[in-house]
Formats: structure tokens, sequence, C-alpha cells
């Protein structure tokens, strides 16, 4: 498997910490302090997140030369779906990938690396070529713009990632990988279903089934991020047969400057090899680490060869990493 191209899109509507400071007590110094964040993009009326997922996996094409009819398969990782029953095939119809099969993954902010991997396993196997793996998410949708504790973290946006397979003997990207679940943390993070719930059957017609607002336990979810991103990335190198010492760059999940900053200092990684822009964008989910791998990419920061720490982590909970060589 080679990773052949990446490709990002995000909203034009800005949302920085001095509109924030309208909406709740707060201001820019405290949430700079607490999270990094200054500013987040947030979906516009009528603006789709279906839309930036075509755009990023668009723009990941053409990096890649590969034609969207030559596309095997569309993984879509999201929370966040314009349609509650999957946005994969709207992806796959925007693009033309008239040949390929989508699907919705959900993991939450983990859902990129398990695509990742997941998409992996198909190529190995030797029944698809191309790959188009996406990272979105509009979780300003669930956000409650009156609790302090969510609505300064969330952006929206959408990341791609082209892979390939590669039949050459050592040529696989994916050097290694590790991935855990514990559904006992759920209720620390979580948005739960509210509706008709399972009422009986009635002539009468059902109320509109809806989710609520996003909730987070942030001190519980910021030592879980700490303990498991260095685990998991340490856990993947192993697999790899690679030490700390043979990491390139560091691509997180761009929750939070203190949990980058915390996670790389356990692992022994200098700040000057941790890619981040969550200053910009905020916490986008699962569009966050191929959103900061293609600016990183485009940017020249990273480079064909390079060796990737990647991990994700979030709801569920659940956390993932993989050791990736790019191009």
């Amino acid at each position: 498997m080679r990773m052949l191209g990446s490709g990002s899109s995000t909203p034009s509507t800005v949302l920085s910490n001095a509109d924030l400071e309208q909406l709740v007590e707060t201001n820019d110094e405290w949430i700079v302090a607490r999270t990094g964040i200054r500013r987040r993009h947030i979906l516009g009326p009528g603006e789709t997140l279906t839309h930036h997922c075509t755009l990023a996996g668009q723009r990941a094409l053409e990096m890649a030369g590969v034609d969207a009819k030559d596309v095997d398969l569309i993984l879509l990782a999201t929370s966040s779906p314009d349609d509650s029953l999957g946005s994969a095939c709207a992806v796959q119809a925007e693009l033309g990938a008239k040949s390929a099969a989508a699907y919705d993954l959900t993991a939450a902010c983990s859902g990129f690396v398990m695509s990742t991997v997941t998409a992996t396993q198909f190529l190995r196997t030797g029944v698809y070529k191309n790959i188009l793996v996406i990272g979105a998410d509009a979780l300003s949708r669930y956000i409650d713009w009156r609790d302090r504790s969510t609505c300064i973290l969330f952006g929206d946006g959408a990341g791609a990632v082209l892979l390939q397979r590669d039949d050459r003997e050592g040529e696989d990207s994916l050097l290694g990988f590790d991935m855990h679940s514990d559904g006992h943390g759920q209720k620390h993070l979580h948005a739960g279903f509210m509706g008709c719930g399972n009422k009986a059957f009635s002539e009468q017609p059902s109320s509109a089934a809806a989710f609520g607002n996003m909730y987070m336990n942030g001190s519980e979810v910021f030592k879980f991020a700490v303990r498991a991103v260095p685990r998991v990335v340490e856990a993947s190198l192993k697999k790899a047969g690679l030490s700390v010492a043979d990491l390139d760059w560091l691509v997180l999940h761009q929750a939070n400057q203190r949990i980058l900053t915390a996670a790389a200092d356990r692992l022994g990684v200098p700040a000057e090899k941790v890619v981040s822009n969550v200053a910009e964008y905020g916490n986008t989910s699962a569009a966050s680490i191929p959103l900061v791998l293609d600016e990183s990419v485009r940017q020249g920061l990273i480079k064909p060869g390079d060796i990737l720490g990647m991990a994700g982590f979030g709801a569920g909970l659940s956390w993932a990493g993989a050791i990736l060589r790019w191009g």
C-alpha cells in the first residue's frame, strides 16, 4: 500500500474567539491558554459536509494522479453525516466514482486512523487497487453554544487520502498499527439519541428523531488522551519494529494543543516534529488528522519517505495508532 495523495476542504465561515465572547463567558486569552485554539471553521447556511468531502477527495485524487472512475472503494469516517443513514454514497456520486463501493465508518475522532487501517486490509488482499479514505465532521451541529466546555473546541472540515495497492516487496506504507475501545468511558463524551424512542405502533405520526447536544467531561477526556496516545504510538512502533527516534513527524488528532504537547513530551518527541493546526481549525474530529496531514504535505514539511506516527482518540471511548510512510 502507498499513500499517494491528500486533500482537504474547510468552510469559509470563521468563528473566532472574539465571536464566542458574545455567546458565553469567555475570552481569547482563556481559550488559547487552555486549548491553543484561536479560530474554527463552521458550516454556513445551506452548506453540506458532503460538498467538503467531495472537494477534499477531488484534491487527493488530483495529487495522486488517479481518476475518480478508477477508485474501487470510498470509506467515509464521520460521526456527523448530512444523512443519518450515511453520506458516503452521496460523496461517491458527486465525485463521479461510478465503480466504487462506498460506506460510512463511525469511530468519532479515531475514525480516520481506523478507516486507514481498514482500507489497507482490502488492499493487502488484492481485492482493490485504489481506495479513497475521507475523514470529515461537522460537530457544530451538536454543540450547545451556551456550553463553554464544548463550544470553544469544535470546528468543521474534511480531509482525504488516496491509498493504492503496491505489490512490490517491502513497499507497504502501513508499518504497524494498534487499535482499542473502552465503552465504559462513553459516559465522558457522547451525543445521545432523542426523539420518538421505541413506542408502539400508532396511526399518529412519529415525532422527529434527533440527537442531543454533545456532552464532554473535559478533565476525564484529557487524562485519557495523554495516557492513551503515547501508549498506542509506542505499541504501533513496536509492531513496526521501529523506535520513537525513527519518527519524522507526529501527526495526531488535533483536539487540544495541551494534549499534543503532553503526548509528545511523554513520547520524547521534540516539539518541532509535531505538526499542528489546531489554532486555526479547532477540533474537527475525524477530519483533523487528514486535514493537518494535507496542509503539512502541501507546505513541504512532510516529504516522500517520511515516517509518520498517527494517533486518533475520542468518543467511544476509542483510540488508534498507526505508523505510516508517506508517499
